[in-house]
């Protein structure tokens, strides 16, 4: 039988590609198992996902204008001059408001059937309301209306009647048989045989029976390689089950079992037996049927519940049961706010300012201020992203177990592995911690599957097996 190596060796490394990065979710494909031969092993491996480079121009500042203001010059000169030529001042007129009332409804009127026409009376139930609109039209009811319920009893009558106590019948006399004593020979055991077994005899002889055949099996494997962090952690490897067998001890037939018939011979015995000399006989007499004469209560209509309007059940008082409905109207609710409204609205006003000369210095200007606009173009730089086009996936693929992992083949990937500059640790043959790093290290900068350490791995390496 071949042992498989659990190889449980992934390392989850993240690839930062930018704001716009993809992060799908990972596919399942290893719910069937690979076709294998016996002594291949298979890991369940992640799968990277594919990705394509592209490059876009974005614009990192837009086109603007840059402003720059010239001030004015100024030269003092001693002239009559306006010092403060004729304006106009613009003031301010407020906005003035008026006060108005407005009435607001904030509960609406309401109509509904209750247990009386109080404030606080409570609503009738609606199986209330379903009894009494069998005797009134409750739509058409105007509101302050009340009905009241009514009982009538059931009415009964008395009156005779014959009732039968007693079924007609008949009496039965019986006369017994009569009987003598005589002795009499009887026979108290027939003639019969008896059928005898005679059990079967065995002897025990040992048998090697087959109870499982020889067959091949997907088997989760431990042993060389161990777990590291972020791996997936299963391995599956092809191996062959030998066939099983059990010795058992068996019981055989010696000799079957039989019967055998014995006579036994019938038995007879003197005794003292009792005759019938006459038979039983019955005499049977009629008997009448009795009748008796009985007052009995019949009813003759049964107990009613009905509903009238307020007068005409007080004229009916007695009949009340207590109970009753009334139509309310809640009237609605209003409420008056002030509200502000505009009178005029704000507005301005223009003075007249006159103009003010006087003869003195005066600073006067020779060049008017000005600006000088100039355009700022736009600033575009190109940047690389990384776009996912395949999403990440688990798959079975072909690994190194034990009885396919030597010190020479880890040597070799130890010596790879720091060519390509991946630090290995020592370079001793032993699948270590290190090792197992730099492996994950470089299947995961090289786009490879991770989970296990795959033939493709080998082959990337440049290492044959």
């Amino acid at each position: 039988m071949n042992k498989c190596t659990k190889m449980n060796l992934a390392i989850v490394i993240g690839f930062v590609v930018g704001a716009n990065s993809v992060s799908a979710a990972r596919i399942d494909m290893t719910a069937v198992l690979p076709d294998a031969q016996p002594g291949q092993c298979f890991a369940k491996v992640v799968v990277p996902p594919k990705f394509r480079t592209e490059k876009r121009q974005i614009t990192v500042r837009e086109a603007s204008e840059k402003i720059e203001i010239i001030p004015a010059k100024y030269a003092m000169v001693r002239e009559k001059i306006l010092v403060k030529p004729a304006s106009t001042k613009i003031v301010s007129i407020p906005t003035s408001y008026d006060k108005i009332k407005t009435k607001i409804e904030i509960s609406p009127t309401r109509i509904y059937w209750a247990t009386s026409l109080n404030k606080n009376a409570r609503m009738a139930r609606p199986s209330l309301l379903k009894a009494v609109a069998a005797d009134v039209n409750l739509d058409a009811t105007r509101p302050g209306a009340c009905f009241y319920e009514h009982y009538t009893a059931s009415k009964f009558k008395t009156e005779m009647q014959e009732i039968e106590t007693g079924e007609a019948s008949e009496k039965i006399e019986i006369i017994p048989a009569k009987y003598e004593w005589t002795t009499k020979r009887v026979l108290v055991s027939e003639a019969s045989t008896k059928v005898v077994q005679v059990p079967a005899t065995y002897e025990k002889i040992k048998e090697r029976i087959l109870i499982e055949p020889a067959r091949t099996m997907w088997k989760q494997g431990n042993g060389l390689i161990e777990k590291i962090d972020n791996a997936t952690g299963d391995i599956m490897c092809m191996v062959e089950v030998p066939a099983k067998y059990k010795t058992i001890t068996k019981r055989v037939l010696k000799t079957a079992a039989r019967t055998k018939t014995i006579d036994i011979d019938a038995k007879y015995k003197m005794v003292k037996v009792r005759q019938k000399i006459s038979e039983a006989q019955e005499i049977k007499t009629p008997i009448s049927r009795k009748l008796t004469k009985v007052s009995r209560r019949v009813k003759i209509a049964d107990a009613h519940y009905f509903w009238l309007p307020k007068g005409e059940s007080d004229r009916n008082s007695r009949t009340r049961t207590g109970t009753k409905i009334c139509k309310r109207k809640v009237a609605a609710k209003y409420k008056t706010l002030v509200k502000r409204v505009i009178k005029n609205a704000a507005s301005t006003k223009t003075i007249d300012i006159s103009a003010k000369y006087k003869t003195i210095k005066v600073r006067k200007m020779v060049q008017a201020p000005r600006e000088v606009r100039s355009i700022i173009p736009a600033k575009v730089e190109t940047v690389t992203k990384r776009i996912q086009i395949g999403s990440e996936r688990l798959e079975w693929r072909r690994v190194l177990c034990e009885t396919n992992t030597s010190k020479d083949i880890v040597l070799r990937i130890q010596k790879a592995l720091k060519r390509k500059g991946f630090n290995p640790g020592v370079v001793d043959g032993i699948l270590g911690k290190a090792t197992l790093h730099a492996i994950g290290e470089y299947q995961s900068r090289n786009g490879i599957e991770r989970g296990g350490l795959t033939l493709a791995t080998l082959k990337r390496l440049g290492i044959e097996y």
